[in-house]
């Protein structure tokens, strides 16, 4: 067996062909069927990483509610399934939005985030009666006052924080800091300030304070110690905490050096920081729920070795449709699909087909020797991969599939160039 499988879906094999199968399916067949690049997501590693953190956070608490950020990747299969296993969506756009109502999910159980929400936006969510909007600048509280105001309705909200602590992790995606986009500073007085402003219109409800701190996030501290001062704040400005929302952020591994604590350890870390606080807590999963679900799939094509110095291996694929590794230089590891049983290695670096010197998958890994038509899969790609696709070099995005029990069916179909086209103007 492979010594990464841990990587990988729940349900991960090897088949007799030496192919890799997930969720029943070979994965050689499904890019027979489907092409590549290929995402692939495994129906019963979602739903059950949705129940790992449903049931962990509400065994300690009860009063929880874990919502999934739809940034991480949405689309209205994956809505639809996520209703059903019983947990909110956080969404920080219209079009994010306009996928719950497609499916027509809960109202009640959607929160709206984001630093600009622009007017239309605000209105949309309004008219299909969300339960919570997360103000995030002062702007925003008149904004929504008074499209509130227009419908005659009171709207409840909380206030994005930001507690000034450091997550540790990548600069790009640290949000917790006195130096954010995101979110009222304690420090400033900004946050105080916000919660008069907010408690002084009378179409908007305050319920209780957000802050995220970034992603993604492999200490626990950080958790407790934003709690510590969240909960300090509330008391020291009079505002009782109906509900408290210690985002998300929840890591996960993306190479076998990388062990994020479990969903039990982030869970007992919370609701432990509360202490005798029984606000509704609010959890903001995406990556941690996602990620691990999915696998990306490449096709090998031309190979360019400089002696001394590097052998790149070039893909079907690239930054296009994983930007991460350009982005925020994120580490990934592969295997080659169907030569699952080699164990004679070389160094190669992973290049994807886009024209940019920083379009590398993978630097340096070992993997067996490939050879032009060999199918290259990585894991933990099922987060911020397919959602920060473009169709950069006029390449069309790539299919995605869902699998449980040896079945596959498609999600969403491969773009084709006719839509790449269809809304210009000639």
């Amino acid at each position: 067996m492979f010594d990464n499988k841990s990587l990988f879906p729940q349900l991960t094999d090897v088949n007799s062909k030496e192919h890799l199968v997930i969720g029943g399916c070979d994965v050689t067949d499904l890019v027979g069927e489907f092409g590549t690049p290929l995402y692939i997501y495994d129906e019963t590693t979602l739903r059950n990483r949705c129940r790992e953190f449903v049931n962990e956070f509400r065994k300690r608490h009860t009063n929880s509610l874990v919502i999934y950020a739809c940034k991480a990747f949405i689309n209205p299969a994956i809505a639809m399934l996520l209703q059903e296993e019983g947990l909110g969506l956080d969404v920080v756009s219209g079009g994010e939005l306009s996928v719950a109502q497609r499916v027509e999910f809960p109202a009640e159980k959607i929160y709206f985030h984001g630093n600009n929400k622009s007017p239309d936006e605000i209105d949309m969510a309004l008219d299909y009666g969300i339960g919570r909007f997360v103000i995030d600048n002062f702007h925003e509280i008149l904004l929504l006052s008074e499209a509130a105001r227009r419908r005659g309705i009171v709207q409840d909200v909380l206030i994005r924080i930001s507690p000034s602590i450091d997550p540790h992790t990548h600069s790009y995606t640290t949000t917790g800091t006195l130096d954010s986009k995101f979110g009222f500073p304690i420090e400033t007085g900004q946050a105080e300030e916000a919660i008069i402003k907010t408690m002084a219109e009378k179409n908007l409800n305050l319920l209780g304070l957000h802050f995220h701190l970034g992603s993604p996030i492999f200490e626990l501290a950080p958790y407790s110690k934003a709690i510590e001062v969240t909960l300090e704040f509330s008391k020291t400005v009079g505002l009782p905490l109906k509900e408290l929302s210690p985002g998300g952020g929840f890591a996960i591994s993306y190479t076998k050096n990388q062990v994020p604590p479990s969903v039990a350890s982030y869970a007992e870390e919370i609701v432990s920081a509360l202490g005798d606080n029984d606000p509704r807590l609010i959890i903001e999963p995406g990556r941690a729920i996602v990620g691990p679900a999915g696998i990306a799939c490449y096709r090998v094509g031309g190979q360019k070795e400089i002696p001394g110095i590097r052998k790149y291996v070039s893909v079907d694929g690239g930054m296009g449709d994983n930007i991460r590794p350009a982005l925020y230089q994120a580490a990934y590891e592969a295997v080659v699909a169907n030569k699952m049983g080699l164990s004679e290695m070389e160094r190669v670096s992973i290049a994807g087909k886009f024209c940019e010197s920083g379009d590398i998958l993978l630097y340096d890994s070992l993997l067996p020797k490939l050879e032009s038509g060999d199918i290259l899969a990585i894991p933990a790609s099922g987060a911020y991969a397919p959602s920060m696709a473009s169709n950069y070099n006029m390449a069309p995005r790539p299919p995605i599939i869902m699998v449980r029990e040896g079945s596959a069916h498609l999600i969403r179909r491969r773009e084709t160039y006719q839509d790449l086209i269809r809304n210009d103007i000639f």
